[in-house]
């Protein structure tokens, strides 16, 4: 890439991130919240197609727009877990709770936990689920912001967080769940039309086909063999496993997916989006349409993966460093890309195994060749050069030589992908804290006014925390890609679903439940994850063969024999919560509201 391109390129991004910031902040003027009503559910009469909108963007954040791609290139067949439980998450989510939770017709999911159970130690043990699950998964939303802007805004990570927690903090603090609501409606069309694009011109420029679902099984152009086809010939010439080829175990590969779809339906920044729909068949119709948007991108992703593996090798491999195309250098430059000539020719080498031990530690010297020098120790593999694979969905553009404009555009989305979910996790923690905490625990005396002001306040200090985790990011958390799903799937999901299809679980068993799913899960996933007890990645001890990241769906079964255990041996379920469950499942003239004030 010339200079000038390289200026153009900049000129653009900052002209698109620029106009996209503006209408964000424009949409969080226009539809302030005014009431609480309006600051938790945006009032409760939003459409079914802005919602579901509103709920892809929610759901698709930095992990899926610039991650996941990049997990498949790397994993191949391996990664497919993740398209096969975060979409089908929706099915469970659309099925079995979302109706009756917008009929239940409450704020927030401890909300409902603490009035089903007839317990403040309920919400409140709730609460610490849902406080613990949405700071572990903003941490990387915060971080993926800073990785946008230093590669494109040209600005430090933690420059680049702080400007995403200024955005954040003015439409997620003005405009409660109403302003975020609209401003996440205009992020997924930032955001699908910025995936969409390069996926369509690469898939042309590789296949002639136009259509990147398509275009993966199509031959490539020039040629009588597939993209799979060539991708699987490369790797294995490589030393790697073929792309169509898993390594993981059949009960791995399960537990994986069930607990990203449980987890998926028990994440409460999603479950509190079908509260803000009019009727019950909206909360229905809602998921229905969230999960066509999502598939949009979802279906999109395996190809973009491949491609960019497959320009990716041809881009480096056995390519003469001075010659490097200039995304190579500009990736470097921050730390995502490092190369170590271990041969001293001069030529970049990819292959099977770690180039070197350890993260890349540069020295700040240039090498014979221009290289930045690492102080790492090299490993005796072949291969001379890592990526982040974090970087694939952005640099995908640049590595396919498509125009300025394009990677621009990718800059966009990647910051409207991270931004929108941040905005959604502030939210359920402002509301959890004023309202579950606050208004229905603490101080239930407080006005509709003092509630408000809490929950801006509570989403202010919200993301100061979150901006000093995107900063500071905790070394294990940014390693557990699962985690946040895990810790849904085995605490709030089972009490969730209990509490709307089993009348006899009363408030001991989903108590127990939650606090023995959660803890067993949590400690299982740090024991493994985390550096600090030296077991990382020590798959000969994982149980029955089960990743940290699968472990959520063990989490789930805990939590589920415990809560029935417990509830055995117990006081039975109050006559009044039975009857409010009824009301929930039911269609009945009486409404969940008449039979609250007998659920005591």
């Amino acid at each position: 890439m010339t200079n000038s391109a390289a200026m153009d390129t900049q000129t653009l991004t900052y002209i698109f991130v620029g106009f996209s910031f503006a209408l964000y902040i424009g949409i969080a003027i226009w539809s302030r919240a005014r009431s609480t009503a309006e600051f938790y559910v945006a009032g409760g009469d939003v459409h079914p197609i802005a919602n579901g909108m509103a709920t892809a963007a929610d759901w698709m954040s930095a992990a899926s727009f610039i991650s996941m791609a990049g997990i498949i290139a790397f994993s191949g067949y391996d990664a497919s877990v993740y398209l096969m439980g975060w979409t089908g998450g929706y099915v469970l989510l659309a099925l079995l709770l979302a109706p009756y939770l917008r009929k239940f017709g409450q704020f927030t999911v401890p909300d409902f936990i603490g009035e089903r159970y007839y317990s403040k130690t309920a919400r409140v043990v709730a609460v610490i689920c849902l406080i613990i699950i949405s700071f572990t998964y903003i941490a990387g939303q915060m971080r993926g912001v800073g990785v946008v802007f230093s590669r494109f805004l040209e600005l430090p990570i933690e420059w680049g967080v702080i400007v995403g927690m200024g955005i954040v903090f003015f439409y997620a603090v003005l405009g409660g769940m109403k302003g975020i609501t609209y401003t996440q409606v205009a992020q997924y069309c930032v955001l699908i039309f910025a995936y969409l694009v390069p996926a369509v011109f690469i898939s042309i420029l590789m296949t002639g086909n136009p259509v990147p679902q398509l275009g993966l099984g199509s031959d490539v152009v020039g040629g009588d063999v597939s993209v799979l086809a060539r991708l699987d010939g490369a790797l294995v010439d490589l030393g790697f496993t073929a792309f169509t080829e898993g390594s993981k175990s059949k009960l791995d590969m399960f537990a994986i997916t069930l607990a990203l779809m449980v987890g998926t339906a028990g994440l409460p920044h999603v479950i509190v989006r079908f509260f803000t729909v009019p009727k019950v068949s909206d909360a229905r119709r809602s998921a229905g349409y969230a999960l066509v948007f999502i598939a949009l991108l979802y279906t999109t992703a395996p190809a973009v993966g491949a491609f960019a593996r497959l320009n990716f090798i041809h881009s480096v491999d056995e390519q003469p460093y001075a010659e490097a195309p200039g995304w190579v250098k500009t990736w470097e430059g921050i730390g995502l890309i490092a190369w170590m000539d271990k041969n001293d020719d001069g030529v970049i080498q990819y292959g099977a195994g770690a180039p070197f031990e350890g993260r890349a530690d540069y020295t700040g010297e240039a090498g014979t060749h221009g290289e930045r020098l690492l102080a790492n120790k090299p490993t005796g593999a072949v291969n001379e050069i890592v990526v982040d694979r974090d970087i694939m969905v952005l640099a995908n553009p640049e590595i396919a030589g498509l125009p300025p404009w394009v990677v621009a555009l990718v800059a966009a989305g990647g910051v409207a992908a991270a931004l929108s979910t941040a905005a959604g996790l502030l939210l359920v923690i402002s509301a959890s804290i004023s309202h579950d905490l606050l208004k229905k625990t603490f101080r239930p005396q407080i006005s509709e006014r003092v509630e408000l002001l809490a929950a801006r306040g509570s989403a202010a200090a919200a993301i100061v925390v979150a901006g000093y985790l995107g900063i500071n990011p905790p070394g294990f958390v940014a390693q557990v890609v699962a985690l946040a799903f895990g810790l849904a799937a085995c605490s709030l999901f089972p009490a969730i679903f209990m509490g709307i299809f089993f009348k006899a679980m009363n408030r001991e068993g989903a108590v127990a439940g939650m606090v023995a799913g959660i803890i067993f899960t949590l400690s299982y996933i740090v024991y493994f994850k985390a550096p600090w007890f030296g077991a990382a990645n020590d798959a000969d001890h994982w149980l029955f063969g089960i990743s940290p990241e699968g472990i959520g769906a063990v989490g789930m079964a805990v939590n589920f024999a415990v809560a029935a255990g417990v509830a055995q041996f117990t006081a039975k379920t109050p006559p009044g919560v039975r009857d409010m469950v009824d009301a929930i499942r039911i269609p009945t003239s009486v409404a969940v509201s008449e039979i609250k004030s007998g659920a005591h």
